[in-house]
Parts: structure tokens; C-alpha cells; sequence
């Protein structure tokens, strides 16, 4: 970008240097700001290069010609029918109202008169709406109407037009006069680009209308005085949405030489009403998640457009906005220095949002530092240390095959290398060798077929003209091991979330946990995410709709749609920005250890308390690899009221899958019946209704469920076994869900995800779920490879203890894993096996090989071998090919064939 192109994008960009880390001082205002117009995306002694550039590159002519092919049709008509463009506009045209009324998130009515008309106010914070936005040549002019607005119905056949009232039609309205906004702005540059007076009288006509209407309006009221009245903005229903005030900025910037000229006496009242619209985004909002962020770029780019401090009565010029945003925190809009500490964990880099908000948000930051330091030729990254880390640890969102973990309100895909690229960038202008080795090391991994986008062909929109040149890789930096960046566990406390992995690739395996702490987060409780075979199989469905839709307040951000366990028919509390946490009691290896660690077992044990109920959750799930190509998942899910009086807890898991079995411990089909147990009728959750096919069936015995993803001819299936131990007091239902609606494309799926039901298990334990908690095995493969596990089967503590569980697994490679989980600190016993641990595992291979696994305990004895500790923690014995390996956290002392050893703490390593 040039020097002055971006003077709004540089400011926008000024203000995000607030970010800085805790304790920074105030962050001084840019000094020697340009004076003249425009000064936007370019200043006027640079306009002679861009003609140079649109008479040598031949992109550059064709973004003109296009801009030219979009506008010059209206602004012909314009010369001839001065009246036709403005009266589309959605104005109060005959009425002329000043206030606004509002009905929570629906618009209500409007009143009071203007001596000109006034800009029209949104229908709807839902945007939800049958109605669709018609063609300019279909609006009709000066549209006014106590029948409301005049829209094609998509819902009907044909997209007939009819009245729809104003609270029916979403965003209509407001879409309609951004378009219109939005051919003003190019035609204001047309003009100042060719001097052209045609394309500044059409562009003049629409601002002067459009400002002057909006300078009679005032702050919308909502009738219920509630939320809504912190949120509204002057056009639209959240703050964050007023973005067509960056489209006036854009078009005010450009046209004000003309506006000086020939209409001078409305620049104070254009200023004023600029202003007016930014101080109700300061004054509205929500500072505490990305709208923080979202209001700040309109706020700035709003800013830069009006003169200094010293021009106005009130003082409140450019620099006052600018160092509003920067230093000055209000109610609902925070300087960005407590914005980035509040979000931002400066531990591990993490944003404290959901997976996809939290790329979004770490990718506007580093675009804003590279566009500051290109304005003002200041680099604040080292200013802000928290952003090489956001950047840095963004891999770990990934599953084997290269998704990304996407629960609350996001989506699978893969990482964008936007943020990657922009500290490239920032490194190349700065000359530091070392930043750009490192990202560019980071960035070949996600994007190494991106040589460079030069002969990408620009949108004919005005910012191409302006954009950054194609980024170029140095070919000297090779790209980096995905092991500097990726861990075999990781934990985020900010946002609730535990992920264990193994391995890349389709035989790479990963569980991902998640409570509901942060924004945009559902309500889920101890949620899971599980991969297998090349797909998230076991994910999360998204949002399935707008956030104000029936479906995704009462289904898809709830319980049922997520993999946990829901008490009483009632488990439910805040989505969206949430509160509820879990514990992390106990992982291996440690989050972000890299080396020197035993990497065919993981495990995480959280805690959560869960609400509604004030219910003790607890859930241990582990990854057991047992070869290259097999490994099984392990999932023990306790729970109880803490009141007691526990009428039942529902197990969810949910599988991507044409088709579902619910088989006996053989693996023969059983006798499911319908079912209407699981229904809001009885006082229960909404979501219950939301599912269909409802067949059960009582049993005590152990069962299984197995999904298939059904591939075409010549490739492989792949599958989902689920294997449950069984209760008394148990029923097992089978069911149809909502469809899976975060995958955006197929991503190699065989069916339309989208549409098809969420084929889902749900396991019922009548009464507590502690000492007969949900205890499970989940097995992925494929149809060439085969299961690897022969059988499951469990066994009871000879010691007596209630909340004990053990499992024992054979493979049909001859391994044998007897795996021991308890609660109670007591010490358990199983044949020639004693151990008192929240979990372990004995592993024995038919060559005599075996894994000796402590998971936050203190001792495990079989026949030959004992290891005990003085207090608890993780301990690994393993032998393999002759030789002993040992990882503890805590001193320990082992026994084998009666040959005692002590240890000292110790990573993983060879003792033997």
C-alpha cells in the first residue's frame, strides 16, 4: 500500500497499537495528519501515480472499467431523471419521522416530523425473512407506506411482490440503501479520479439527501426497555452493523473537494451528523468480545474524514475519536488496551471466543498492525507480544486432517493464513530476518502452494486499487515441523477447552473438550468433540441458524445437540456469552510439553459443576494407540445432583453416518420400540421435540452402536463403533437429529450433511450416574482395515468400591488392557491387579512387552511389578524389545521381581 492510501485504515489500524500488553502507557495520537481530501485510501498529490498505474497495468484499467460498467447506467439516468436513484432510497419520505420504536428485536412504529424526510430504521435484529431485497429498477420510488414495504416473497412460487410489514423483512431496508450508499461512494471517486461533475452530482444528490435525513433523527427507543436499547444504532439494530457509515465516509472523503466548492454551507451539518452516528456506536455495544473491534474500524474510519479538534466548538474532532478508541474506556467501549487484556490469554495466545470467532478476531488484529505500519511507518508489534503467540498457536485448533475443532458458534475448516501472512509482512517491511523465517516457516505448512497471488484478478471494487502487492515467500525459509506448533494435549482455560491428539492424517486420533466459558459458546456442559478415520466424526452440529431463530436458541446451543450428559430432562443455562467452566483435575502429558514424554496414551479428567440441577459431572476420557493403523478412545462420564433425588441422566453422542446400529455385546441387532420418553411433555427441555425416530429399549446388559459413513464404489467405509457397558436402570434410545450443520462444503463426506438427520445414541440412566456412570469405548476404522478390538468386557473391584470401573480389552493382536477408573481415593483390586488411581491402565503385548499407566495416582501392582508413590501424579512404566522406560512426576519406588528401585521426578527415559 502507499504512504497515504489508508490514512482511515492506518488510523483504524493506529488504534488497535492499544492493545498493548498490561501496563502499557497511553498510546500517543499520530502526529502530522494530512489536512486535505481525500485522505482515506490515497491523497490527492499521489492521485497522478494512480492514473500512471491505470494506464500501465492493465488490472488496474479493468477494476476502473468495472466500476465504471456497475455506475454509469445510474448516473446517465441520473442527468436526465435527477429523482429516479434518490427516491429509491428507504427513507420516511411522507411521513418524515425523527423517532424510532422498537419491540425488543422487531421494529414497531415510528413518529415525529422532520421538515425533510428521514432515513427508514432496519425491520428486524432477526434476519431471517421470506422477503428478499428487489432489484433497483423493482423498488418503488419514495416508498412510504403504512402497508409497509413492497417485496418479493421467496418463500412462493414465482417470488411474487406483495406489502410485507417492516418487522417481517430483516434486513431489507438497510441492504437497500447501503447498495445505494455504496454506488454514491464510487461515483465520488469517478469524480475525483476523472473530474467528471456527472458522477458528483449523482453522488451528492444521495449523501446530501441520506445525511440530511439522518440529522433529524434520533436514538431508536425500545418499548420494553431492555437489552436491545444498549445495543441500537441509528440504522440497524446492533451497532456493530452500521457499516454503511464507512461507505459514507468513503463517499464524503471523495466527494469533499466537490462538496467544498459548490455546497460548502452543508459541511457543518454533514460533520455534525458523522458524529452524532459515531458517538451512538461509542455509546451502544458490547465491549467485552469482538464488538469491541467491530465498532472501533467504523468508528475510526468515521473519524478520519472530519477535521481536527481545534475546527469544532466541542473539541471533538479527529483526534478526540481517535484517542477515544485508543485510551478512553466507557461503558460498552473499551480502550483496546483492556480489550486485548481481557480477551486474550497471555499464556498460550488464545482469544477468548469460540474457535472461529477467535481466528477472526486474531486475523483483524494482524491486518491492523501491518496496515499501521504501513501509514505511519511505525512497526507496535513489539508492543503487542501476545499477537506472535495468537498466531503461533492457532495449529492447535486442528484435527488430524487438517480442520479445525469448531464448538459453540463455529465451523469445520481449515486455518486462514491471513494472520500468518500479515507478520510476514510486517517482518519483510522491518527487515527482522528472524519474524520472517519463523512465519514464513508457519505459513508454508498451511499454504505452501501460494507462491503469489499475482495474477489473481482484482474485484472492480475502488480498495483494489489500494490493496497490498502479492505477498513473496523467501525461498531461503523452508517450511517449518508442524510439531513446533501442535501438542499432543493443550489446554485453554479462558475458554473451557481440552484437546488430546495424536498423529496427523486419516490414522491420527484426537478428543476435544469443551464447557461453555467465553462468547459465542452453547450450553453443553462437558461437550466432546472425537475424529476418526479422516473425519470429525463425533462433532458438533453448529449454530444451525441465526441466533434468534426457535431452532438454534432451543436446540442446536443446547444440551441434546452436543455429545454430554443432560440431568433431569433440564440441564440448560446461558448460551452465547457463558460462564460455565470446567476444572481440569488431571491430564497427560502436561499442556504443550513437547518432548520427553510416553505418546501412546493421553488422558484428561475434568469436573464440572453443572447449574440447573447443581449436578457433580465428571469426565476422564483417554487416548489408547495400540499400533500404527489402531487405537480405541475411552470415556467415563460420572454423574449426580449433589441434592440428590436424581430422576434420571441422559448420555448424547451424535456421529456423522448414513446409517446407525444399536447392537448387543455380539453384535447382534436389537429389538429397539418408538418411543415418546424423550418430549418436552413432562416439563423438559425444548430440544427433546426437535428429534424424531424415537426408539428404545430397557437393558442391564452391555451394548454397542455403530455408524457408518457408506463411501461410493471403490473406496473405503469407515465407522464408529461404540461400545457402552451396561446398568441396571438403563434405556437406550436411538434418534434422528437437526442436521450437522458446521461442515461448510462436504469436506469428502458422501452425503449432503446439511440435510440429513444427525443420526444420534442416547443412553438413560434412571437415578444417579456416579456409581453407574456411562462408561464407553469408542473404536474408529475403516472397512479395509477391520475393528481391532475382539471384546470388551468388565469387572468389579474385589475390594468392594461402588464408583469403581474396569474394563477389560482384547485385541485381535493378541494385547490385552485392563484399564481401572475410580473416584474415591480408595485402593482397588482385580485378580493379581491392585491400584489406586483416577484412572490406569495395563497394556501386556503376547511378547511379554506392556504399559504400566498411573494417571493422578499412587500405585499400580500386578503379579511381577509394583510401583508406588508418596502422593499422587502420573506415572509410566513401559518395557519394550528387553528394555525399561519410566516418566513420573512424583518420586517413586518399583518392585519388579522383588528388586526394589527408587526414582527421582523424570521425564520420559530409559532406566534399564
Amino acid at each position: 500500500m502507499n504512504k497515504k492510501q489508508q490514512v482511515s485504515v492506518s488510523l483504524m489500524l493506529f488504534v488497535f497499537c492499544a492493545f498493548s500488553f498490561s501496563g502499557f502507557a497511553q498510546i500517543p495520537l499520530p502526529e502530522n495528519l494530512d489536512q486535505g481530501y481525500p485522505r482515506l485510501y490515497i491523497s490527492q498529490s499521489e492521485k497522478k501515480n494512480l492514473e500512471k498505474t491505470i494506464k500501465k497495468e492493465e488490472w488496474a484499467a479493468d477494476v476502473l472499467k468495472g466500476i465504471h460498467d456497475r455506475i454509469d447506467k445510474y448516473v446517465e439516468r441520473h442527468v436526465t431523471d435527477p429523482e429516479w436513484m434518490v427516491s429509491r432510497l428507504q427513507m420516511y419520505w411522507k411521513t418524515k419521522s425523527t423517532n424510532v420504536y422498537v419491540n425488543g428485536i422487531n421494529y414497531s412504529h415510528a413518529d415525529g416530523e422532520a421538515p425533510v424526510p428521514t432515513v427508514r430504521f432496519v425491520g428486524s435484529r432477526d434476519y431471517t425473512t421470506p422477503y428478499g431485497t428487489p432489484k433497483l429498477e423493482d423498488i418503488l420510488p419514495y416508498m412510504d407506506d403504512p402497508r409497509g414495504l413492497y417485496l418479493p416473497n421467496k418463500s412462493k412460487d414465482g417470488n411474487p411482490f406483495e406489502w410485507a410489514a417492516i418487522a417481517k423483512t430483516g434486513r431489507v431496508i438497510y441492504s437497500i440503501n447501503e447498495q445505494i450508499i455504496e454506488l454514491a461512494r464510487d461515483a465520488a471517486f469517478i469524480y475525483w479520479l476523472e473530474n467528471d461533475e456527472r458522477y458528483a452530482k449523482f453522488a451528492n444528490a444521495i449523501i446530501h439527501t441520506y445525511l440530511e435525513g439522518m440529522s433529524y433523527r434520533s436514538e431508536p427507543i425500545d418499548l420494553l426497555n431492555g437489552h436491545i436499547q444498549t445495543l441500537v444504532g441509528f440504522t440497524n439494530f446492533q451497532v456493530i452493523h452500521e457499516s454503511v457509515l464507512i461507505d459514507v465516509a468513503e463517499l464524503y472523503d471523495f466527494l469533499h473537494q466537490y462538496i467544498e466548492v459548490n455546497h460548502a454551507e452543508n459541511i457543518p451539518m454533514y460533520d455534525k451528523t458523522i458524529k452524532r452516528w459515531t458517538d451512538q456506536i461509542i455509546k451502544n455495544g458490547v465491549p467485552q468480545n469482538n464488538w469491541n473491534l467491530h465498532q472501533a474500524k467504523i468508528i475510526l474510519k468515521a473519524a478520519m474524514v472530519l477535521k481536527d479538534d481545534q475546527f469544532y466548538e466541542d473539541k471533538k474532532g479527529r483526534e478526540y475519536y481517535i484517542n477515544y478508541i485508543l485510551n478512553v474506556t466507557s461503558a460498552r467501549q473499551w480502550s483496546l488496551t483492556k480489550f486485548m487484556n481481557f480477551g486474550y490469554d497471555y499464556n498460550n495466545g488464545v482469544w477468548a471466543e469460540c474457535p472461529g470467532y477467535s481466528q477472526g478476531v486474531t486475523k483483524d488484529l494482524t491486518t491492523f498492525i501491518k496496515d499501521f505500519d504501513n501509514t505511519f511507518d511505525h512497526n507496535i508489534l513489539p508492543y503487542m507480544p501476545v499477537m506472535e503467540k495468537a498466531v503461533k498457536m492457532l495449529p492447535q485448533y486442528l484435527f488430524p486432517n487438517g480442520q479445525t475443532v469448531a464448538f459453540g458458534d463455529s465451523n469445520y475448516g481449515g486455518i486462514g493464513t491471513e494472520a500468518i501472512s500479515n507478520l510476514i509482512r510486517v517482518a519483510q517491511k522491518n527487515n527482522d530476518k528472524t519474524l520472517e523465517e519463523d512465519f514464513t516457516g508457519l505459513y508454508r505448512l498451511f499454504a505452501e502452494d501460494q507462491k503469489s497471488d499475482k495474477n489473481r484478478k482484482p474485484r472492480a471494487n475502488i480498495s483494489s486499487f489500494f490493496a497490498s502487492k502479492p505477498l513473496e515467500l523467501n525461498p531461503k525459509y523452508t517450511k517449518s515441523d508442524i510439531d513446533d506448533y501442535i501438542t499432543q494435549t493443550f489446554y485453554a482455560p479462558n475458554v473451557s477447552w481440552h484437546v488430546q491428539r495424536m498423529g496427523t492424517g486419516k490414522n491420527g486420533m484426537m478428543a476435544s473438550l469443551n464447557g461453555s466459558l467465553g462468547n459465542h459458546m452453547h450450553a453443553n456442559g462437558i461437550n466432546m468433540e472425537l475424529y476418526g478415520k479422516g473425519f470429525v466424526q463425533g462433532g458438533d452440529p453448529g449454530k444451525g441458524a441465526g441466533y434468534l431463530q426457535p431452532i438454534y436458541l432451543e436446540f442446536y446451543s443446547q444440551f441434546p445437540a452436543h455429545n454430554t450428559v443432560m440431568v433431569d430432562g433440564v440441564s440448560s443455562y446461558t448460551e452465547m456469552f457463558s460462564n460455565h467452566a470446567f476444572d481440569l483435575m488431571g491430564e497427560y502429558p502436561k499442556s504443550e510439553q513437547k518432548k520427553d514424554y510416553y505418546q501412546n496414551i493421553t488422558y484428561s479428567d475434568v469436573y464440572f459443576l453443572e447449574p440447573e440441577t447443581r449436578s457433580d459431572q465428571s469426565r476422564l476420557v483417554s487416548i489408547v494407540k495400540t499400533g500404527e493403523i489402531t487405537g480405541y478412545y475411552i470415556d467415563v462420564f460420572r454423574s449426580k445432583k449433589q441434592r440428590k433425588g436424581d430422576k434420571f441422566h441422559d448420555y448424547f453422542y451424535h456421529n456423522l453416518g448414513q446409517s446407525m446400529e444399536v447392537l448387543d455385546a455380539s453384535g447382534n441387532p436389537l429389538d429397539l420400540k418408538p418411543s415418546e420418553e424423550m418430549a418436552f411433555a413432562g416439563g423438559y427441555l425444548y430440544a427433546f421435540d426437535y428429534q424424531w425416530d424415537k426408539k428404545s429399549i430397557r437393558t442391564s446388559e452391555d451394548y454397542q452402536a455403530q455408524w457408518k459413513i457408506d463411501r461410493p464404489e471403490g473406496e473405503e467405509d469407515v465407522f464408529m463403533n461404540l461400545w457402552m457397558m451396561g446398568a441396571e436402570n438403563r434405556e437406550i434410545f436411538s434418534l434422528k437429529s437437526p442436521p450437522h450443520k458446521a461442515f461448510k462444503g462436504n469436506h469428502g463426506l458422501p452425503y449432503d450433511v446439511d440435510k440429513a438427520p444427525y443420526l444420534t445414541f442416547a443412553a438413560r440412566q434412571f437415578g444417579a450416574a456416579w456409581e453407574q456412570p456411562f462408561v464407553s469405548v469408542y473404536e474408529p476404522f475403516t472397512s479395509t482395515e477391520g475393528k481391532s478390538i475382539e471384546n470388551i468386557s468388565s469387572f468389579k473391584d474385589e475390594n468392594g468400591s461402588k464408583e469403581f470401573v474396569g474394563l477389560h480389552v482384547k485385541h485381535k493382536s493378541g494385547r490385552e488392557d485392563l484399564v481401572f477408573s475410580t473416584t474415591n481415593n480408595q485402593k482397588v483390586k482385580y485378580n493379581n491387579m491392585a491400584t489406586n488411581a483416577i484412572y490406569a491402565v495395563f497394556g501386556k503385548e503376547k511378547n511379554g512387552d506392556f504399559i504400566l499407566f498411573i494417571g493422578n495416582g499412587t500405585e499400580l501392582e500386578t503379579k511381577d511389578i509394583k510401583v508406588s508413590a508418596s502422593e499422587k501424579g502420573n506415572v509410566i512404566l513401559e518395557k519394550k524389545n528387553g528394555q525399561l522406560f519410566l516418566d513420573n512426576e512424583v518420586p517413586v519406588t518399583i518392585w519388579i521381581n522383588n528388586e526394589e528401585k527408587k526414582f527421582n521426578i523424570g521425564t520420559f527415559r530409559s532406566i534399564k
